[in-house]
């Protein structure tokens, strides 16, 4: 063998490594390939999968959301035809605060009236008094001889009543109502 025949077979023996090298190697990546194509149709299948579910949603929510816009508008139109009566019923008792004060007013004027005509109520309730005794007189006049001390006592017991009474004032929230 000659220099050039051992030169001519390391070189075949190279071209064989290399060859079988790449044999190798191409059906390693041809293995990655089918893997990667077999992961590619699991994707887009998955996609699919995912594209029809959120179609599915996507219908739904549309769908909920016209129940909620009908909702909101039937709200709004019974809250709209309950604005009246809410009116009405401040007004209410805008007239019922007024018809307090007009009927405090009313027996302010009255009890003024009256205390004009009468200064004082205790003679008010002396002459009372005495119309009773005088209508005892009629009924029989044995009784009212004896009475008359006990109906004197009587009388002044109750002048002092009225007395302390009269000197009482009025409470000033009495009879009030006030609506905000």
């Amino acid at each position: 063998m000659t220099l050039g025949g051992i030169a001519g077979l390391i070189a075949a023996i190279a071209f064989a490594v290399l060859v079988v090298f790449i044999c190798l190697n191409l059906s390693k990546l041809s293995k990655i390939m089918e893997d990667i194509q077999k992961t590619v149709q699991h994707v887009n299948s998955t996609i699919d999968v995912v594209t029809k579910d959120v179609d599915n949603l996507s219908i739904e929510v549309e769908g909920l959301l016209n129940k909620a816009n009908t909702l909101v508008d039937d709200v709004n139109g019974k809250l709209g035809k309950t604005d009246p009566l809410f009116t009405a019923i401040g007004d209410l008792g805008v007239t019922v605060s007024d018809l307090n004060e007009s009927t405090k007013d009313m027996a302010s004027n009255l009890v003024h009236g009256v205390q004009k005509k009468r200064k004082n109520p205790i003679d008010r309730f002396v002459k009372t008094a005495k119309g009773f005794t005088k209508t005892k007189d009629y009924v029989n006049p044995t009784e009212v001889a004896d009475s008359t001390t006990e109906d004197s006592a009587a009388l002044t017991q109750l002048q002092k009543e009225l007395e302390s009474l009269a000197k009482n004032s009025p409470s000033k929230t009495a009879g009030e109502i006030t609506i905000k």
